[in-house]
């Protein structure tokens, strides 16, 4: 009898096992990291997950640095493709089949990554990179210490020293700052400021006060649309390939040029007038516009000044692109969300359209033509210059430097 009921409790206890397989195994929950080497957010969620590790039994963290690892990086762009998401810079990781991109702090992003580690434990969720790596034939990388926070402690001094400005402290260097500096020296720029101001003096001789206002308005606004579709495609071509390292290392090297291109223009262009648009070209365009500006039926006249304000300010772009392309880059190493990014691009077009909304104010309230001075020009050469050295240089060597949010 007692031989009996043993054989039916080890039957019961086998079918138990085979039917839940938790008591038979512990369910696992892998955490794959994807870092940047010298990214301040890396290090800020690296302590975080080592405690997951220790917390929870059965939690293994494994992390790839992919600015510097070709192999890391081409997995990630695997995984991404497979989750369906835009991956647009670091930390980057994968619980299961939920990803979190960025890394805020512990009560935000850390908390949404604790419960995606739970739901792994509880329910045993699918494995998304285990999944893509054994059909790739991939190992997963030995759990070996991360070197991102240790770099990090030393990567961003408590000073640093930049040519004419002086001594800053980089932890009071903000994004919304930089979004005005950068903003402010565009607007400054004289290729886009000579078709405004002729515009401006063709208004002037205008006696309908009503279609003065109009025509000014949507040359401006059509400028500030082209300059944002301009700036909307750069920055999702970069959001695409933001976290390959050399796309980084090329726009740094395009500022540093555009830096060194524009404190040469200080020394050499004088009167700090445009070169991209000769004069034979601006006259074409100011026979253009004075047609245009002359069309007795209203509508076709403003149709041709929207179409107009379009062409020049696409020609006007290959003098001014350097600044712009060098702001949607920084925004690409910061974590923000999708409007924060739109936010930051509308306040530089704001405070890039800034001195023509005043002149064309001032003018047409005056009735009378203020331009800026010469002086401003040169000098906006000379700022913008040396920070688009200083912007290039730690694009290259510091980039954590450049990393907000």
């Amino acid at each position: 009898m007692c031989k009996n009921i043993a054989k039916i409790f080890l039957v019961l206890l086998t079918l138990l096992f085979i039917v839940n397989p938790a008591f038979a195994q512990e369910k696992q929950a892998n955490i794959y990291f994807f870092w940047g080497e010298g990214c301040p957010h890396c290090a800020h969620e690296k302590p975080f997950l080592e405690r997951l590790e220790e917390t929870y039994p059965g939690v293994k963290v494994y992390d790839y640095e992919i600015w510097t690892n070709s192999e890391n990086r081409n997995l990630l762009i695997e995984i991404s493709n497979t989750l369906n998401v835009n991956v647009s810079g670091t930390p980057f990781t994968v619980v299961g089949d939920q990803y979190f991109s960025g890394w805020f702090n512990e009560e935000t992003t850390g908390r949404d990554i604790e419960n995606a580690v739970i739901c792994a434990l509880r329910d045993g969720c699918r494995d998304i990179v285990a999944e893509i790596m054994a059909a790739k034939h991939i190992q997963p990388q030995s759990d070996e210490p991360c070197e991102c926070e240790k770099k990090q402690q030393s990567a961003i001094p408590s000073e640093i020293h930049l040519p004419i400005i002086g001594k800053i402290d980089p932890r009071d260097f903000s994004l919304p700052i930089l979004t005005i500096i950068l903003g402010g020296l565009d607007g400054f720029n004289p290729c886009a400021m000579w078709t405004l101001l002729f515009l401006i003096s063709l208004l002037l001789g205008m006696e309908d006060k009503k279609r003065r206002w109009i025509l000014g308005i949507a040359f401006i606004a059509t400028s500030a649309f082209v300059y944002f579709l301009f700036m909307t495609a750069w920055l999702n071509l970069l959001l695409f390939f933001g976290f390959i390292v050399w796309i980084r290392i090329l726009v740094g090297l395009v500022a540093l040029g555009g830096g060194g291109y524009n404190v040469r223009e200080f020394f050499v262009n004088k009167d700090s007038g445009c070169k991209v648009t000769g004069d034979e070209k601006r006259q074409a365009i100011f026979e253009k516009l004075r047609h245009i500006a002359g069309q007795r039926q209203f509508l076709i006249a403003l149709g041709g000044i929207i179409l107009l304000a379009f062409a020049v300010n696409l020609v006007e772009l290959i003098c001014s692109a350097g600044l712009p392309v060098i702001f949607t880059q920084i925004l690409t190493l910061s974590h923000l969300s999708s409007w924060q990014y739109y936010a930051y691009m509308a306040l530089y077009i704001f405070i890039f359209m800034l001195d023509d909304l005043f002149i064309f104010f001032t003018a047409m309230i005056t009735m009378e033509l203020t331009g800026i001075s010469t002086k401003y020009s040169r000098l906006s050469h000379l700022i913008g210059g040396v920070l688009m050295l200083i912007v290039g240089f730690l694009l290259i060597f510091k980039p954590e430097l450049l990393m907000f949010g």
